[in-house]
């Protein structure tokens, strides 16, 4: 046969098919992208458990939170021996009760048995939108899903081919496009992508927030805002319903494992008997799974830890502040977290002078105030700046931060130089004591002391016994003049502005 091209020199082909002896063959042009490529330009790497970013994210201590984690384990693999099998689970508790640290450990060792499908850790505070929206929330299952199965993966590529524009449509057809078909056709070939029990793990949920758009640097698009009616409990209902609506389908082989706080439009979800009650179980982190237990592990592991850095003595700290400090900590490891912090962050005084201050701090009400210890480790902290008043007003601008990225990457300035560059800075003790918040629950910080991993609820709550502290200068806490902050990359006398 005659080639197609015969005596032909000193020509260009892009974006051409022949057939010739019935052999197919495509041309893309480099300028056209490959599906692989296009599918990873989607995803939010971040959010991956075993991301850079989430290289100092928290895991339980070791010997700790074993109950939970081999129940939770348990179900993953022998799930189907249940009475009534259901394929999704709920892990819940309010912050500080440790769903990041165990969602952590227990994705590390379902991908270390060869039992995890994908994963996904939302965090309000990560400098990715991706990591803290929906919007990379099913091309980033997908793209992991396709590593554990060579057919799976072929069909998942197929899909984003012949659909290029899946990643602009709702998160129903996206995960109908990129996961359940693949599934199906697979499936149909005989190939099972599952031969072993997978999970795919899913925490933090309740920081999923709003979705924005913003234009690109150099671009005339100009910022879109969402509509009002439109709210972050919105985006997470519709990720529910379509991680329920996946794990319904016979075509889905995985389990799914959802960690979030209780907050309404979960309880309402898993509530409701026409949906989260037929499909779902529900894991409450409470004093069943001996919190007590592990939080006397962790903070005698962490004491010992500090005799030796500190060369203390042997006998350091009598025999009765664990007891103590667990009492006090009514089940919330964030309290244990925050006093070993406080010990063995702050700028000035030493572990011993410093358990000491915190032990004698006496809060009201703590036989009926679980938090009451906690609240009053916040105060005892805030009161350690020099400006108290000013380190609350930063708690302000956290808690109306979040979810928002307020740091302006391009120059590689932002909050950082803000907050060093402030009239007064923060608290010493803050820098130490908010890093806590990366331990007990989720997400990075900016590489800003004072920013560090702050939930909502941890710096609203943190802000409001500041303010019930330190009453008498309240004026101050909304930032006056005396001290306005600069206006520099986001931030004009004390007003965030949203950066993608």
């Amino acid at each position: 046969m005659a080639s197609n091209l015969n005596s032909a020199h000193h020509f260009r082909i892009e974006n051409s098919s022949f057939v010739t002896a019935q052999t197919y063959v495509r041309n893309t042009s480099s300028a056209d992208p490959s599906p692989l490529r296009e599918l990873q330009s989607r995803i939010a790497v971040g959010a991956m458990h075993d991301s850079a970013e989430r290289c100092d994210a928290p895991k339980c201590h070791p010997e700790t939170r074993i109950a939970v984690q081999d129940e939770l384990y348990g179900w993953i693999l022998e799930g189907d021996l249940d009475a009534q099998p259901k394929k999704m689970k709920w892990v819940t508790g309010p912050a500080g009760t440790g769903k990041t640290a165990i969602m952590g450990t227990l994705t590390d060792k379902c991908n270390k048995e060869g039992h995890l499908g994908a994963s996904f850790f939302f965090s309000s505070s990560s400098a990715s939108a991706g990591c803290r929206t929906k919007a990379c929330f099913v091309p980033t299952l997908a793209y992991q899903l396709t590593r554990i199965h060579h057919g799976l993966k072929e069909a998942v590529l197929n899909a984003v081919e012949h659909n290029p524009e899946v990643f602009e449509k709702n998160l129903h057809v996206q995960m109908e496009t990129l996961v359940l078909n693949p599934l199906r056709h697979v499936g149909t070939q005989g190939q099972n992508p599952a031969s072993r029990p997978q999970a795919i793990i899913i925490d933090g949920l309740d920081e999923c927030g709003i979705v924005q758009f913003f234009g690109l640097e150099g671009s005339s698009r100009e910022p879109t805002i969402p509509s009002r009616e439109r709210s972050k409990e919105d985006d997470q209902l519709e990720i529910l319903q379509v991680l329920q609506h996946a794990t319904m389908d016979p075509a889905f082989p995985f389990r799914v494992i959802i960690a979030s706080r209780p907050e309404r439009v979960f309880r309402l979800f898993f509530s409701t008997p026409d949906s989260g009650v037929q499909t779902t179980s529900i894991l409450t982190l409470d004093e069943k799974y001996r919190p007590d237990v592990d939080i006397t592990l962790y903070l005698e592991a962490t004491f010992s830890e500090i005799r030796r850095r500190w060369k203390l003595s042997p006998t350091w700290p009598p025999p009765n502040v664990v007891p103590t400090l667990v009492k006090n900590a009514s089940g919330q490891f964030i309290y244990a977290i925050t006093v070993i912090r406080f010990l063995t962050q702050a700028r000035t005084g030493n572990p011993h002078a410093l358990l000491d201050i915190a032990l004698n701090t006496k809060p009201k009400n703590a036989d009926i105030n679980p938090f009451a210890h906690l609240d009053a480790l916040y105060s005892l902290v805030l009161s350690s700046s020099p400006d108290p008043a000013l380190s609350v007003g930063w708690l302000r601008i956290i808690d109306g931060l979040i979810p928002f990225h307020a740091s302006n990457r391009r120059d590689g300035k932002g909050l950082r130089d803000i907050y060093l560059n402030s009239v007064h800075p923060p608290a010493y003790f803050i820098d130490a004591w908010l890093q806590t918040f990366e331990e007990a629950t989720s997400g990075t910080y900016l590489g800003l002391p004072i920013f560090s991993v702050v939930s909502g609820d941890a710096a609203s709550r943190a802000a409001d016994c500041g303010e019930r502290r330190f009453a008498d200068d309240a004026e101050r806490i909304s930032f006056p003049s005396t001290c306005t902050l600069p206006s520099y990359n986001g931030i004009s006398n004390g007003v965030i502005c949203q950066h993608s």
